[in-house]
């Protein structure tokens, strides 16, 4: 049985939009996670290949040291010609007024806004990045998500046999020791006769 290539997601879109969390999610669900990788070192990383299992997510976007759109492109399309692995371009978007709360509330400054009004900054990635929106396999929009919302609409495009599985531990205990601090759920069955 020959069994398919990794799958390499390629992470990027506009900043605040939720890279982070999307990696975090991916990482999650079994995937190599590397979070602003330089764009010169991409292909080495891909062409590697990431250890058995679902995958690769690399994300790469505006915070990266080389990044251009152009390059970007040109690169992602030679990948996807020289190597026999499936890689996808996960666009990430939000609405403007989202974007701006989200770095409001986090005072974070926006790469593109250091010395200008943040509003600037955020039209002038819009304009940058647009061109990989329209390339982008998946566009999520993560404006009216929450964390778990966002992680289920990335488990659905990228769902992998081993992130379909569902774990479950089942633990003994003593009440006099006290609960398992890990533990989701407790059952007391302490009205069953011990084996």
């Amino acid at each position: 049985m020959v069994k398919d290539p990794p799958l390499v997601i390629l992470v990027t879109g506009m900043s605040g939009a939720g890279h982070t969390t999307a990696l975090k999610c991916l990482e999650d669900a079994g995937f190599e996670a590397v979070d602003n990788l330089p764009l010169r070192l991409m292909s080495t990383l891909v062409r590697q290949g990431p250890e058995p299992g679902p995958g690769l997510a690399v994300g790469i976007d505006i915070r990266t040291r080389d990044f251009t759109v152009d390059a970007f492109m040109d690169e992602v399309a030679l990948l996807r010609a020289d190597t026999g692995q499936a890689i996808n371009l996960l666009f990430l978007d939000c609405d403007d007024e989202v974007l701006r709360r989200r770095y409001t509330e986090t005072r974070r400054r926006h790469p593109l806004g250091v010395d200008r009004p943040l509003t600037h900054g955020i039209a002038r990635e819009r304009q940058m990045i647009s061109p990989l929106r329209g390339v982008a396999d998946v566009v999520v929009d993560s404006s009216h998500t929450n964390v778990h919302e966002f992680a289920q609409l990335l488990r659905d495009h990228f769902s992998t046999s081993a992130a379909a599985e569902a774990s479950m531990f089942v633990v003994s205990f003593s009440y006099r020791r006290g609960l398992p601090r890990d533990a989701d759920m407790v059952f007391d069955v302490r009205f069953l006769a011990n084996p």
